[in-house]
């Protein structure tokens, strides 16, 4: 009997996994797999537009949100194990796989292991890599910060690799949401899940050997697995396609949702033959693009936004000094009090910004160096 809704509990490994499932009963079947250290909610923005013609699952992975930890030692491996533990539970035979970042991991894990069982996957902002030297390092010293320090301060940390620049101005309720997962993840999961980080084995020379279709999306500011790591596994996966989401960073399906969900919704309809759904979709989209008055010029103006912010951020980082003169500019970054995003705005915000610039300059030579 299949049960509807979201945190339903069911019984996997002989561990209490949550998840959610949702849209029509015999529809298509699309698993949504949570990057790291996040958990299933992650999703919600694409559930809800996937469930009108297919049926989701969004589960929380061992330890990660509702889901139980259990005694085993986390790894790749066991995290696939129970993926397909879940499918077998819910009677799921073949089922389209989605993963971010730590998802993609088991995601391809999954489809090298168990090849049958999928019938196509789309990897967003992940590597098929194994971890460096210097990667795994790093991992176990989060461990011994997290320990020492607690979550808080890591999440504060983590939240300015995961989010692109300019998020942090138009994004922050995302940011916030993104920092309670990450605060509320248990401390155990944390230093089982990174230790399993540093274990995993590669799978880049397995790629080559996937048949099913494949679509890769990358948040354009991605500082973790950036589009160059992106572009080396669409290189390698026969008939892949890749796609790079501007104005996002690693979590590229909260920063850019719309954009995000297009890209989903047309690989997944193409995979599964639905013309006239994609034709229905595809009127849809342009009427919201026309509710939006999105044109070309609008789209450079937020381009050109983008790019000052990031110059911004890069500013306060390196000259944190600075950084009060700039928040008490009289003109500030578009979008910061939802303004409108006009050239005259643009240009007097970066005369602003030059003044507190050249005044500091006078003041401290370094700046110039």
């Amino acid at each position: 009997m299949r049960y509807l809704g979201t945190n339903i509990e069911l019984a996997v490994n002989k561990l209490k996994v949550s998840y959610t499932d949702e849209g029509p009963d015999n529809a298509p079947v699309i698993i949504l797999i949570h990057g790291f250290p996040l958990n299933k909610s992650m999703w919600n923005k694409q559930v809800e537009v996937l469930i009108e013609n297919y049926r989701v699952i969004a589960y929380d992975v061992r330890g990660h949100g509702s889901s139980e930890a259990g005694t085993e030692d986390f790894s790749i491996e066991l995290f696939a194990n129970d993926l397909l533990a879940l499918m077998d539970e819910l009677k799921i035979e073949r089922a389209t796989l989605c993963g971010l970042s730590m998802g993609g991991y088991i995601a391809l894990n999954a489809m090298g292991n168990y090849p049958k069982r999928f019938d196509a996957l789309i990897l967003c902002d992940t590597s098929c890599a194994a971890d460096t030297s210097e990667a795994k390092e790093k991992r176990l010293m989060t461990i011994e910060s997290i320990d020492k320090n607690g979550i808080e301060r890591y999440a504060n940390e983590s939240l300015k690799n995961l989010f692109a620049a300019e998020s942090f101005v138009t994004n922050r309720e995302s940011i916030v949401w993104v920092k309670e997962m990450i605060t509320d993840t248990p401390v155990k999961t944390f230093s089982s899940t990174l230790i399993a980080l540093t274990k995993r084995k590669e799978t880049c020379d397995k790629l080559s050997r996937i048949e099913v279709p494949v679509l890769i999306l990358v948040g354009k500011e991605d500082k973790i697995t950036p589009p160059d790591v992106a572009l080396l596994m669409q290189k390698s996966i026969n008939g892949s396609q890749m796609y790079i989401i501007e104005h996002a960073g690693h979590l590229s399906n909260i920063e850019n949702t719309y954009e995000f969900n297009n890209q989903l919704l047309n690989f997944i309809d193409s995979v599964n033959q639905q013309p006239e759904k994609y034709v229905k979709r595809d009127r849809l989209v342009t009427e919201v693009y026309h509710a939006s008055k999105i044109t070309q010029h609008e789209k450079l103006l937020k381009d050109i936004n983008a790019k000052i912010l990031r110059i911004t951020g890069k500013i306060k980082d390196h000259y944190p000094e600075l950084a009060k003169n700039m928040d008490e500019m009289p003109v500030k970054s578009s979008t910061e009090d939802n303004q409108e995003i006009t050239l005259e705005h643009l240009t007097n915000y970066y005369e602003s910004l030059n003044s507190v610039l050249n005044k500091y300059r006078q003041e401290s030579p370094k700046i110039g160096e």
